[in-house]
């Protein structure tokens, strides 16, 4: 959907500290109750997720429970192309490096108010979303899509909460089968680390057969001697380790042959008491 460009005389956006522009949200259109959302645009140096690019993607705060991730798209599609949305109960970096599970099997979210995560399609929709007029609310629920909340949302809940065993099976196979993969290319990845480093202790290194016109580059002197230095430094590092192990075998040792001669002691000591009390009843 277009961005709009009808025209609101008197009207201009709310900026509050923070960077943050305050949008006006209804829940319907012949509602009086206005909520306010605190969007702006998402800017984090630290994120590395190419689900969130830094020139299209917007930052919301005090999403309402009422407003599923459907829902939030359906809104600010009126400011542009909604590539995808996203809702957690708090910022954070994004989660998509691990597996993703299926709806099923995903904890009980939370009710309560979230922030969202908005990826336009093109990077003019933020300047859009920011220059919306305050005193213009946005409307959640309308004839079009209508948003269901109370004894009617609970119900569509209740329903959906029933699973066709089919369904689910077939969502158990996929998961099992990624995992499966994944587990594969992590056994893989440490035996060639295993691999690797065995070569490096023992000092073998295996040749390969370069590119086609690749010509092999003789050894010089440097090479030699900064590879010599390389197996000095590690032989030294092993040395210290083993050190390090040596001596805290034998801490371990003279404190158990502290403990044995203070148990000898006290054996000692006791046989002594017992000599010498003077109550002899028998």
């Amino acid at each position: 959907m277009a961005p709009s460009k009808k025209k609101h005389a008197g009207s201009q956006a709310c900026i509050i500290p923070g960077g943050f522009t305050v949008l006006s949200l209804q829940f319907s259109s012949d509602g009086a109750a206005r909520h306010a959302l605190y969007v702006k645009e998402h800017k984090v140096r630290a994120e590395k997720s190419s689900c969130r690019p830094l020139d299209r993607t917007l930052f919301v705060l005090g999403v309402p429970p009422y407003c599923s991730e459907d829902v939030v798209k359906d809104i600010f599609s009126q400011f542009g192309s909604v590539e995808s949305v996203e809702l957690r109960d708090h910022p954070g970096s994004s989660q998509d490096s691990g597996p993703r599970l299926s709806q099923f099997f995903k904890p009980a979210e939370k009710q309560g108010f979230k922030v969202g995560y908005v990826v336009f399609q093109n990077s003019s929709s933020l300047p859009a979303v920011k220059s919306h007029p305050h005193d213009v609310p946005l409307v959640a629920s309308t004839e079009q899509r209508p948003v269901s909340t109370g004894v009617h949302k609970w119900i569509q809940q209740y329903t959906k909460s029933f699973v066709h065993v089919d369904k689910l099976q077939r969502i158990v196979d996929s998961f099992m089968e990624d995992y499966d993969k994944r587990k594969e290319r992590e056994a893989e990845q440490q035996t060639k680390e295993a691999e690797q480093q065995q070569e490096e202790e023992e000092g073998w290194v295996k040749v390969t057969r370069g590119h086609k016109g690749t010509k092999a580059r003789p050894h010089s002197e440097a090479a030699n001697k900064k590879t010599l230095q390389k197996e000095m430094r590690k032989k030294k590092r092993k040395e210290l380790m083993n050190f390090y192990t040596w001596q805290q075998r034998n801490t371990q040792k003279e404190h158990i042959a502290e403990l044995r001669k203070k148990f000898e002691e006290d054996k000692q000591r006791i046989t002594l008491l017992r000599a010498q009390r003077k109550f002899r009843p028998y």
